[in-house]
């Protein structure tokens, strides 16, 4: 029997990091929710003993019931008739394994009979579906839902909801019409109210939804008429059971073949309105799309980790010339490559999920009991933080998930191409993640800011006052400049030249902020030194030949004016 837990070490390291201890306090209440429910835990130790349990048991279920039904489900697909959907029969099985399991509802409150886990365990289980099945881990993933539900729903919606979702109801989030893709504000499906039934309802499509055919769908919606802008949107929450929406057709996709991507038509569906009005798409669904982006990390890093452990076993079992290919330093320089990647998007996904944890945590203890000055300036901390770090952690993990499902296909050689082999589908699974949930090109608009007004610079340098050998400091510092110079040189010149340089701005900062979190894991183990030495090394050959293209290229080569 396998297990995708026990057998990575760097999954259980991330529980004991030193900001866990005050993630876990914040999210127990300081342990007080043992006075009221007798399987929480009373003290830090009790809560990870409680996470190490539950990610084994959905490691060995990710390994023997997910992976093992993952090119079943890539062949079988979806179905559609008559209006619904029909999941693979592998999927089935694995969303009523994990179900019996009671794993869904996994960082909803107790009280919504979940199991109240911080973002950092439930990004990991993201993790391990993803490796055992990137398209299942779609359909799993959607219970996040719950979390905008949780935090913007009144408490009548919250108590209907999330249970159910805590029983293994799934989810989706319809935001994207055929003219509203990345510019989610020109939604336009129409939320009106009924007065004879005193209720919202919804008339229009919804195009390339995830689980379109979910239980539970969060809705955006234009509810102001007149408007065409994100002003007059709001969102809504609308379960199967109340009718009036209907499957057009499923997409046939390039890859995560199990997750059905749907056309829906709204005809008069009965919705109910979460939070406030005309805050849909300004405040709820920037939320959820953050939560999203996180997971869509957590995709990106399984997919990789199941290409390069597929790749390093293929390449310590094929022989040619008389000896295994991993011997041969054009392979083995290749997987030391992809080994660095994984690691360094890994180092960032729970990085940027403790800061996640922190903010969620200070909020939420803010609005029960209030906080003290200096409890308010570490929210502050943690929030710039969360936010400043997503969108380079989307952009980061989705590129290097394309890179080394790329790679693992060469390393594989001809048979990397046979569908027989799992790289095929790792390949065609990957693609997607750079493009939903918000391009690469948009998380470089939502990051370059941090950039420009001097945050990841700061921030850079904030942690090379921590790196004591002073080789190593002087390397960090070297990086750190050529990174404020290349922005000084954009931002002297005028804005066309930033606009044109703005990833590879961001892509330098991302790059040594990757590189500074290895280096703070580097004397775990063999591994985590060479990931953090290769790495470092890239890092240095990238920032140079970015700082030199963007002193040598101009808009008015590529006919910007």
């Amino acid at each position: 029997m396998g297990n995708f837990y026990k057998d990575n070490i760097r999954l259980k390291r991330q529980f004991t990091h030193p900001l866990m201890h005050e993630i876990v306090a914040l999210r127990e209440k300081n342990y007080t929710e043992s006075e009221q429910f007798d399987y929480a835990p009373t003290d830090f130790e009790d809560a990870v003993e409680c996470y190490d349990s539950t990610m084994a048991l959905l490691g060995e279920i990710c390994a023997d019931v997910i992976a093992t039904n993952a090119p079943y489900v890539d062949r079988q697909g979806p179905s559609c008739a008559n209006g619904r959907v029909t999941y693979a029969d592998g999927t089935q099985e694995n969303h009523r394994t994990l179900t019996e399991a009671s794993l869904y509802g996994m960082s909803l409150p107790r009280r919504f009979d979940g199991l109240n886990f911080p973002t950092v365990a439930a990004i990991m289980a993201a993790e391990m579906v993803a490796r055992a099945d990137a398209g299942f881990e779609n359909i799993w993933s959607l219970q996040d839902c719950a979390e905008t539900i949780n935090e913007f729903g009144d408490e009548e919606l919250k108590a209907e909801m999330l249970p159910r979702i805590a029983r293994g109801e799934t989810c989706s989030m319809d935001l994207t019409e055929p003219d509203a893709g990345s510019d989610l504000q020109s939604a336009m499906l129409r939320a009106w109210w009924d007065d004879e039934t005193q209720t919202w309802r919804l008339t229009g499509v919804k195009r390339f939804i995830t689980n379109g055919d979910a239980h539970i769908k969060l809705i955006l919606a234009r509810s102001e008429e007149g408007t065409t802008d994100a002003r007059g949107l709001s969102l809504f929450v609308y379960h199967k059971d109340w009718g009036g929406v209907t499957v057009r057709r499923i997409e046939r996709k390039l890859g995560i073949k199990g997750s059905p991507t749907c056309e829906l038509v709204f005809d008069n569906a009965p919705a109910k309105l979460v939070g406030s009005r005309r805050m849909g798409l300004i405040k709820y669904v920037m939320s959820l799309m953050n939560g999203a982006r996180l997971g869509i990390g957590a995709q990106a890093v399984g997919i990789s980790e199941a290409a390069l452990q597929a790749a390093h076993q293929y390449a310590l079992e094929r022989k040619q010339f008389g000896r295994p290919i991993i011997e041969l330093t054009a392979v083995a320089e290749m997987l030391s490559v992809m080994q660095a990647k994984v690691d360094a998007s890994r180092a960032l996904l729970y990085e940027t999920a403790r800061f996640v944890d922190l903010a969620k945590g200070y909020t939420e203890k803010a609005k029960n009991e209030g906080l003290e000055g200096d409890e308010r300036q570490r929210n502050k901390w943690a929030q710039r933080n969360a936010d400043m770090l997503t969108p380079i952690l989307k952009l980061l993990a989705s590129e290097y998930s394309n890179q080394v499902t790329y790679d693992a296909i060469q390393v594989f050689g001809g048979s990397g191409v046979v569908e027989d082999f799992p790289v095929a589908r790792l390949y065609r699974d990957a693609r997607v993640t750079t493009i939903y949930e918000g391009t690469s090109q948009l998380q470089v608009v939502a990051a370059v800011k941090y950039i420009s007004n001097g945050e990841l610079p700061a921030s850079i340098r904030e942690r090379i006052a921590s790196i004591s050998e002073p080789e190593l400091a002087e390397r960090f510092t070297h990086l750190a400049d050529e990174l404020e110079h290349a922005v000084n040189y954009c931002t002297e010149r005028g804005n066309d030249l930033f606009t044109l340089h703005q990833r590879r701005l961001v892509e330098m900062g991302g790059h040594i902020v990757m590189s500074q979190l290895l280096y703070a894991e580097r004397g775990v183990d063999e591994r985590a030194e060479q990931s953090f030495r290769h790495y470092l090394a890239m890092t240095e050959a990238w920032s140079a030949e970015r700082k030199r293209f963007i002193e040598i290229f101009s808009p008015e080569q590529i006919g910007l004016k």
